[in-house]
């Protein structure tokens, strides 16, 4: 690897510690003398296990000194907070500036329901909208295509054409909010409808602030929601790198996720490592486009999960951000700190939501968001309780808002920056997970980077294999889940739960055939010709996309351009 590695002696495993230094003389010696008359006291008096470990496999120490710390001094390994290497977060005062932005993700059903939502969260005091599309709509198909029957508006809102956006975002100001879209496939077609929308409020690009997540990547690996091969799925999300840079400066362009990997069953380091690998691939690909590293790296951001293991997901988040500064420094030679400085959404970890005892979910939630919080996140999304069993009821989803209200009002702990530097324990489980997401990193480079270990197969083998150990801890009852395998509690459905209206895809329908019939249709072909025309060349896919989403061209019809020219993408056997 071309870019340094920080020294740390408290690996998995076979860590050891480091030599005393300045004040430690006799620490080691006196560590030793507790160690002992411990070891003799639990003789007799056993602890609950014989060992115990993060999720990530990484042993837990009965207790920490400065000797568990790294050989790396204050400012190489912590530095200050909003400066390089952002270990104690991105900003310098972080939440006593301005908290989080509370991002509630939502969307079902027609986009009228969703728009409804979306204003009801805004009430509550919701900073920030987040859009939820429809699997098909993920995956490029109007809702009146025949794959697309029975699954329209379930997982969240049907967005067809520029109508369905205008109502999505009807009577809410597009200056005024800052918008995340949860897409990939089609992105750089979702993006399009939303600045048209903007454009008919009046709002101009440079005006608009969010995200779209455009992260191909990790649908190979962890989620399957893709359309086209790997490397025409890349020239999407470089296009629409290089098209934000110019025309949408104050929009992420790019949302690297690590959340559906760990929704697929990987560990945290395997969530830290396929993540950044992922990100390299994409600063690679867009420098091979002729797009600099500093051109696109203050706006590249990232999605993490927050699962329940307090103390490992806070390190996790601190470990990532350290890492990703040094691989943008030192591998990519960026110079402006704002491409160093890893910025992150946030949503807690639906995967560990559980049928039994929903309500348990709401503790879940609460302690998974304050890792979140204490891990410097900049926006966050709470689970609702009643998620294992329905999309979120309106009291649920309150609720969900509410805890994160309470950790940035109630708690204390934004008023301080990175509360918990210098405990031993966070800086060594940091260290510890840093050091070994490196190691993955370098076995990813050996392959020959992330887009060959994807179609070797490596990486998703390495998520089913986690995926796999740890159900079978669940069944064995060696991973306690409380109401589960440990206090087993029937599982029993909330008297509230949402149901989408199972008439939703014949209104869609509808609501297309009026669209075909309504808009030009020369106008409307002549604008899909140049975006399969541009998709042949190389000139940018965006402005003729953006055209063709200004005729009311579909997102269906827009895609089946591409299918035409790209392909669709069949995963090798065996994966």
């Amino acid at each position: 690897m071309s870019w340094g590695r920080r020294e740390v002696t408290a690996l998995s495993g076979d860590w050891a510690p480091r030599p005393p230094g300045a004040g430690d003389e006799g620490l080691a010696a006196e560590q030793e003398r507790w160690r002992a008359e411990t070891e003799a006291e639990v003789a007799r008096r056993p602890e609950r296990q014989a060992r115990f470990e993060t999720p990530s496999g990484l042993e837990v120490a009965r207790l920490y000194t400065p000797l568990n710390l790294g050989t790396a001094g204050y400012l190489s390994a912590l530095g200050f907070p909003g400066e390089y290497p952002f270990t104690r977060g991105v900003q310098r005062t972080m939440y006593r500036g301005r908290l989080w932005t509370m991002r509630q993700y939502a969307g079902f059903g027609t986009a009228e329901e969703t728009n409804r939502r979306f204003k009801f969260l805004l009430e509550q005091g919701q900073t920030g909208l987040s859009v939820a599309f429809d699997l098909p709509t993920q995956l490029g198909y109007d809702s009146d295509h025949p794959l697309a029957e029975g699954e329209v508006g379930r997982v969240g809102v049907a967005v067809d054409s520029l109508e369905d956006m205008e109502r999505l975002f009807s009577d809410i100001p597009l200056d005024k909010v800052s918008t995340s879209m949860t897409i990939n496939a089609p992105a750089a077609v979702l993006l399009c409808m939303y600045q048209a929308v903007a454009e008919k409020q009046g709002v101009k690009p440079a005006s608009l602030n969010g995200t779209v997540q455009n992260d191909i990547l990790k649908e190979y690996t962890a989620r399957g929601a893709y359309i086209f091969p790997p490397h025409p799925s890349m020239r999407l999300v470089t296009d629409t790198l290089a098209y934000c840079a110019r025309t949408l400066p104050n929009w992420n362009s790019i949302s690297i996720s690590g959340y559906h990997i760990r929704e697929a069953g990987a560990t945290a380091v395997q969530e830290i490592a396929f993540t950044l690998a992922n990100a390299i691939a994409y600063v690679e690909a867009a420098r091979s486009a002729g797009l600099g590293v500093d051109e696109i790296g203050p706006r590249l951001s990232f999605f993490f999960n927050s699962h329940t293991n307090f103390l490992e997901e806070v390190a996790k988040f601190r470990a990532a951000r350290r890492l990703w500064a040094r691989i943008m420094k030192e591998r990519f030679g960026a110079k402006n700190p704002r491409s160093m400085a890893l910025r992150f959404h946030t949503q807690t970890a639906g995967c560990t939501l559980t049928a039994q005892g929903p309500l348990n979910n709401v503790v879940r939630v609460a302690l998974q968001a304050l890792a979140a919080v204490l891990g410097g996140t900049q926006s966050l999304h709470t689970n609702s309780f009643d998620e294992a069993l329905a999309l979120p009821s309106e009291t649920a989803v309150t609720v969900a808002l509410r805890t994160q209200q309470i950790i940035g009002y109630e708690s204390g702990v934004a008023d301080t920056v990175d509360p918990l530097a210098g405990s031993y324990c966070i800086e060594s489980l940091t260290d510890r997970l840093e050091a070994e997401a490196e190691r993955y990193i370098e076995r990813i480079d050996s392959l020959g980077g992330a887009i060959s270990a994807i179609e070797k197969g490596f990486i998703q083998a390495e998520i089913g294999q986690s995926a796999y150990t740890h159900q079978v801890e669940v069944e064995k009852g060696t991973r306690s889940v409380v109401g589960v395998n440990l206090f087993p509690e029937p599982s029993q459905a909330p008297a509230e739960l949402l149901r989408v209206d199972p008439r939703v895809g014949e209104l869609q329908a509808q609501r297309l055939k009026g669209l075909r019939q309504r808009r030009s249709s020369s106008q409307v072909e002549s604008a899909l010709d140049e975006v399969e025309a541009a998709a042949r060349g190389r000139d940018n896919l965006l402005p003729p996309i953006l055209e063709a989403v200004r005729r009311y061209a579909t997102l269906g019809e827009i895609c089946g351009r591409l299918r035409r020219v790209f392909g669709e993408y069949r995963p090798p056997s065996g994966l």
